[in-house]
């Protein structure tokens, strides 16, 4: 039922918002130029790989050796508005469409976490990726790394058709609010470095 109902609201939404996905495209090929869309590898369903598809908000600036700045030089205003917007996150509807993403679900992080991860944070792995979920309606980035996997963890055991009809729309209310987007004040995240120091 899960995976119907994803397939189905995700294949609506992207007819519906094509028009969105289309500006939205053009906007950031002028201010950020090419390519429009940010991919990147990131684990789903128990850890299987998948290349995970936004739009892009962060130029591609490198020092004198030709490595990249550091994320927080490199997110622009217009990408800073596009992540409190969420509008960011569209391209995953195509993700949830192909079955490597759910609409609700615990929210892909990076490949090099796996290993960080102690047992009752692995169990996050347990279910398909989502576009939104319980840690995401209650913080977002505004709270520590500890309590997201707390609150994935929560949600894979306690996980339900309504649960994710009520995550789904508490994230309608949060987008408008834009509410969690930092993380003290500060533009991005911190990555994750284990539980001695998340």
């Amino acid at each position: 039922m899960k995976r119907l109902f994803d397939f189905t609201v995700s294949l609506v939404a992207l007819l519906v918002l094509s028009p969105i996905l289309l500006v939205v495209g053009l906007l950031v090929s002028i201010k950020l130029g090419s390519p429009v869309f940010f991919s990147q590898q990131r684990p789903g369903k128990l850890g299987k790989p998948f290349r995970i598809l936004k739009f892009r908000t962060m130029t591609d600036e490198r020092n004198s050796q030709g490595e990249l700045l550091p994320e927080e030089i490199r997110l622009t205003p217009f990408g800073l508005w596009l992540r409190s917007t969420s509008l960011d996150e569209l391209p995953e509807l195509i993700n949830v469409l192909k079955g490597d993403m759910s609409l609700v679900g615990p929210r892909p992080l990076l490949m090099e976490y796996l290993p960080l991860y102690n047992d009752e944070q692995k169990t996050r792995m347990n279910v398909r990726p989502g576009i939104t979920g319980w840690a995401q309606v209650n913080g977002r980035n505004a709270i520590s790394w500890n309590k997201k996997f707390e609150l994935d963890v929560w949600y894979v055991k306690n996980r339900s058709f309504w649960l994710d009809l009520k995550i789904l729309w508490l994230t309608i209310s949060k987008v408008f609010k834009r509410e969690g987007i930092g993380h003290e004040n500060e533009a991005v995240m911190p990555k994750f470095t284990g539980n001695k120091a998340s």
